[in-house]
């Protein structure tokens, strides 16, 4: 049976995150497509996403697998047919088949998360929902200096959401970018894996450099310490864009 290889980009607002919620009753991602697919095929559908973006995050390339049967749509075609019944917050962007082991989130060699910043002494309504609103300037130099501490392979223990446990932070980060087109700022992380709020604590503490509450030159002594207490603010979660999947050979 065909394994599939879907690119999607959505926008989650509306959604309490990528990852189905059995019995809540509230809409997810994963739950949208696995409805929508079993309406176009008329099986159930298991599908398997690259990353567990949490509520109000959103995707320009999120990846999932799943397994079907031969359903009468060719694969090249399968976007288009969900595009037909997918709410116009979610969009099927690219289809192929892929081998039988393919995983979505396991065979990932590396993701790219953008997070934005509105800075501008005047909210945008029409940007509130994609960044985080920044009134006051900030110090773009200092935090590309900061940035470039947290380049290379290094445990991000730090920057690790509280209670959430895993056998090794040890992450290799090969890019920490400041992008500004004022009155936007794009932070841009790509790494071969990331712990859970990992990007909105690195966002966070970026912000405090840029705000002058935290020296550039601390960086690395706060990433040595893995005190978590030590690195910024988790930002909101509707900044964050997931921009990006890659893989060897799919």
């Amino acid at each position: 049976m065909p394994n599939v290889r879907l690119t999607l980009a959505y926008d989650g607002t509306a959604y309490h995150g990528f990852q189905k919620q059995s019995g809540s009753g509230l809409p997810t991602i994963q739950e949208t497509l696995e409805r929508c697919l079993a309406e176009l095929s008329g099986a159930a559908l298991k599908v398997t996403g690259a990353s567990r973006t949490d509520a109000g995050v959103h995707a320009r390339g999120q990846v999932v697998n799943f397994v079907t049967g031969r359903w009468g749509i060719p694969t090249e075609r399968i976007p288009a047919a969900l595009n037909g019944v997918l709410p116009g917050d979610i969009a099927a962007l690219d289809a192929r088949e892929v081998p039988a082991d393919f995983h979505a989130r396991y065979s990932a060699v590396a993701k790219t998360y953008s997070y934005t910043l509105y800075n501008h002494p005047v909210r945008s309504p029409f940007q509130r929902l994609y960044s985080l609103h920044v009134p006051r300037a900030l110090d773009l130099r200092a935090m590309r200096l900061a940035a470039r501490h947290l380049m290379g392979r290094h445990d991000f223990s730090t920057f690790q959401a509280a209670g959430r446990p895993v056998q090794s932070a040890v992450r290799t980060l090969t890019r920490a970018d400041i992008e500004a087109q004022a009155p936007l700022v794009r932070l841009v992380f790509r790494a071969d894996g990331f712990l859970y709020n990992m990007v909105r604590i690195m966002a966070g503490t970026l912000l405090e450099v840029g705000l002058e509450r935290l020296d550039p030159e601390a960086l690395p002594d706060i990433i040595a310490s893995g005190d978590r207490a030590r690195a910024g603010p988790t930002v909101p979660p509707h900044g964050l864009c997931l921009e990006e999947v890659e893989y060897d050979s799919t």
